[in-house]
């Protein structure tokens, strides 16, 4: 039987800035449904390897695939933006002087432009699709607040719907828990490891207590210098003695 193949590949994959090495022979496969979270200690790389994975920038040498089909080091942004590949940012990028509703709208799959997206009128499946996002980030009450007053919590979960609306394949959340209170980082586990399995979702994290929650039972991926150190079990990152050395023995590790 032919193996499927990994929805994220990246093989032998490097890049350089002005002289330094952000990624020194990256090779990381993530397979579809997976929720992988990376982690590793600043200037590990992790945020130039999401950017080379959206295109904002390309690598060096090696390859970047996406569904066995797409060497995404050719494409533009946009191109990998349509073929599935979302992202959200550690500061959320919300539409602030829109409500929520309108945010999920302008997001939706095939939206034309501000203006269409906000006059045209939405079929009833699409409708039923925004309200089943609504509930599942928690904001169903909030739906015609303005995007700009929400908490915090609630404006990283809005982004996470946003992405939902696009209909990505591949969520690429980047430090979600940062600057949330407790009782937000917590429910910001608790929808991720809901959207688990039906969607493929890489997070890049450094709260440690964040980290364990979503990833009982799921691998984790630790960058080096540009480099996958190792992965596995959390439990067995945790007491990996590389790992202690690099990153989770640091003062700002939490």
């Amino acid at each position: 039987m032919k193996q499927r193949p990994f929805l994220l590949s990246a093989e032998g994959v490097n890049k350089s800035f002005d002289g330094f090495k952000a990624i020194r022979d990256l090779n990381f496969h993530l397979e579809d449904g997976e929720l992988r979270t990376v982690i590793g200690p600043n200037g590990a790389g992790k945020t130039t390897f999401l950017d080379l994975i959206t295109g904002r920038t390309q690598p060096d040498s090696g390859r970047i695939e996406f569904e066995g089909l797409h060497n995404l080091g050719t494409l533009s942004e946009h191109a990998i933006y349509r073929l599935g590949i979302g992202r959200k940012f550690q500061t959320p990028t919300v539409y602030a002087d829109h409500t929520v509703f309108e945010n999920l709208v302008l997001s939706l799959s095939g939206s034309r432009g501000v203006f269409a997206a906000l006059f045209f009128k939405l079929k009833s499946e699409q409708k039923d699709r925004i309200h089943e996002i609504l509930e599942t980030i928690n904001l169903s009450t909030h739906a015609q607040r303005k995007a700009g007053t929400l908490a915090h919590g609630q404006k990283q979960w809005l982004e996470i719907g946003m992405l939902l609306a696009q209909e990505a394949k591949l969520l690429l959340i980047d430090e979600p828990a940062a600057g949330m209170t407790d009782e937000e980082t917590a429910r910001t586990g608790e929808l991720l490891l809901s959207l688990a399995g039906k969607h493929t979702i890489m997070v890049i994290e450094h709260d440690m207590v964040f980290v364990r929650q979503i990833s009982k039972g799921r691998k984790v991926s630790v960058l080096h210098q540009g480099s996958l150190l190792c992965e596995g079990p959390v439990d067995q990152v945790q007491s990996d003695e590389r790992v202690i050395e690099v990153y989770l023995g640091r003062k700002h590790a939490r």
